[in-house]
């Protein structure tokens, strides 16, 4: 994954302004989110509705990312909707246990770094995960949003993948490809079908990266939707059903 640069390439993370610049060698640990990410959760999902410039549709608030993420009896893991958090820092991570409370061994990266990245949000996107260390130099970088979906075509379920999502900073450094393999390899090893979700065909970039990553675009189906006014619609009949009744 990583850039094959100079093994003498030394990490130097500089503050100023509050910013961080990381160069050299940035380190990357890939987490189940927990509710102590709510924030950071909220904050992204925000982010990724403004890249595509309909925010005026975001109606989550942290409250309802917690019942959607974090239910008392929850689903199955990785049945229900399911977030893995991409976390970053100039220095490295501890190595993790062989599973976490939650079920899945956090993913450690080392990537080589072509040109400095700059945290310029470093008090807003500290990452507020406890895992036991006084580190407190990780910042939250991106996601990856999935969860189970079912077809009558296939005796297993598969994967829906909702979003993934970089801060500018964390863009064009190999770290999708980490994201996108780890949610394949979380299918692939655990029995699901597939991967799947939509492609926006307007994004080259983000278009040529699933074509590179293995992923099947099929031209003669399009996306369907039914909301709002035309999906209430449907609630106003079911009314002057039941009231002729």
């Amino acid at each position: 994954m990583a850039s094959s640069l100079s093994e003498t390439i030394t990490t130097d993370a500089s503050s100023e302004n509050n910013n961080v610049t990381i160069t050299g060698k940035i380190y990357t640990r890939l987490r189940l989110a927990t509710k102590s990410d709510l924030y950071h959760i909220y904050q992204l999902f925000y982010q990724i509705h403004a890249y595509h410039k309909n925010t005026h549709l975001y109606k989550a608030t942290e409250s309802s990312l917690e019942n959607l993420l974090f239910k008392e009896n929850p689903l199955p893991l990785f049945y229900g909707p399911s977030v893995l958090l991409l976390e970053v820092s100039p220095t490295p991570f501890n190595e993790p246990k062989n599973t976490t409370d939650e079920g899945f061994k956090p993913v450690l990266t080392t990537f080589d770094l072509k040109f400095p990245v700059v945290e310029g949000e470093v008090e807003e996107f500290r990452s507020k995960y406890d895992d036991g260390s006084d580190k407190s130099d990780v910042y939250i970088a991106g996601y990856a949003f999935f969860y189970a979906n079912y077809s009558c075509f296939y005796d297993k379920p598969g994967f829906y993948f909702e979003s993934l999502y970089f801060r500018e900073s964390y863009r064009k450094l190999g770290m999708g490809s980490l994201l996108f393999g780890t949610v394949s390899s979380i299918a692939a090893n655990n029995g699901f079908v597939s991967v799947e979700g939509i492609v926006a065909v307007w994004n080259k970039k983000s278009y040529d990266f699933y074509i590179n990553m293995g992923v099947e675009i099929f031209d003669e189906f399009r996306y369907g939707k039914l909301h709002g006014e035309n999906l209430q619609k449907y609630a106003d009949n079911k009314d002057k059903n039941d009231g002729g009744n």
